[in-house]
C-alpha cells in the first residue's frame, strides 16, 4: 500500500510540474508579442490585447487622445500632397506618412477602448478649433492656404508645414517616453521620434530643391 500512494503521488508531483511548466511557457509566448503588434511591425490587434492588459497612467492616455487627432491631420495633409503636390519627393514623402500614420491612429483607438477612455472623433473639414494649443497643429486658415495653393506653392508650403507638425509630434512622444508607463505606447512614442526625425531631415533636404 505504501508503494501504491508513492507512486501515486509522484505522478501528481510529476503532472503539477508539467502543467506549472506549460503555463510558463504560454505566459512567455504571450509576453513576447507584446510589440509586434506596433504598425510596421505586427498585427494591431496584438498590441491592443498586449496594451489592455498591461497597467497604463495619465501620460499614456493623454498621450493617445492627442496624438490620434495630430495623426488625423498629418494624414489629411498627405491626402492633399498625393494629389497637388508637383514634386516627386514630395508625393513619396506623402505616402510614406499616410502608410506610417493610418495604422499607428487604429492602434491608438484600440488602446482607448481597451482603457475605457473616449477615443477622439474625427475631426470635420478643417475645423481645429478644439485642437488649438497642441504641439505643431495647423491652424484651419492655415489649411485652407494649403489646400488653395499649385505647384511649387503647395511643395514649399507643404514641406515647412510638415516639419512643424512633425516637430510637435516628436514634442509629444518625448514627453510619453519620459512620463508614460505603458510599455507599448513608450514604444511607439520611440517609433514615432525616430521615423519622423529621419522625415524631418528629409524634408529639409527637398526644400531648397523647390523652385518656381
Amino acid at each position: 500500500m505504501k508503494i501504491t500512494i508513492g507512486r501515486a503521488v509522484t505522478a501528481a508531483v510529476s503532472v503539477g510540474a508539467a502543467l506549472a511548466l506549460a503555463g510558463c511557457g504560454s505566459s512567455n509566448s504571450s509576453g513576447s508579442s507584446d510589440h509586434n503588434g506596433m504598425p510596421g511591425m505586427g498585427s494591431t490587434s496584438t498590441t491592443t490585447s498586449a496594451s489592455s492588459s498591461s497597467g497604463h497612467n495619465q501620460a499614456d492616455i493623454t498621450f493617445a487622445a492627442n496624438m490620434i487627432p495630430h495623426h488625423q491631420q498629418a494624414v489629411e495633409m498627405a491626402d492633399l500632397a498625393l494629389k497637388q503636390a508637383s514634386n516627386a519627393k514630395v508625393k513619396a514623402l506623402a505616402a510614406d506618412v499616410k502608410a506610417a500614420q493610418d495604422p499607428e491612429i487604429q492602434t491608438m483607438t484600440g488602446w482607448l477602448k481597451a482603457w475605457g477612455q473616449p477615443v477622439p472623433t474625427p475631426m470635420a473639414g478643417h475645423d481645429m478649433s478644439q485642437m488649438s494649443g497642441m504641439d505643431g497643429m495647423m491652424s484651419a486658415e492655415e489649411m485652407s492656404k494649403l489646400q488653395a495653393a499649385q505647384g511649387a506653392d503647395f511643395d514649399r508650403m507643404w514641406l515647412q508645414m510638415m516639419t512643424k507638425h512633425h516637430q510637435g509630434a516628436v514634442a509629444m512622444a518625448t514627453t510619453e517616453k519620459a512620463q508614460g508607463q505603458n510599455p507599448d505606447a513608450k514604444a511607439l512614442a520611440e517609433q514615432i521620434i525616430t521615423a519622423q526625425t529621419k522625415e524631418i531631415a528629409a524634408m529639409a533636404q527637398i526644400l531648397p530643391t523647390i523652385t518656381n
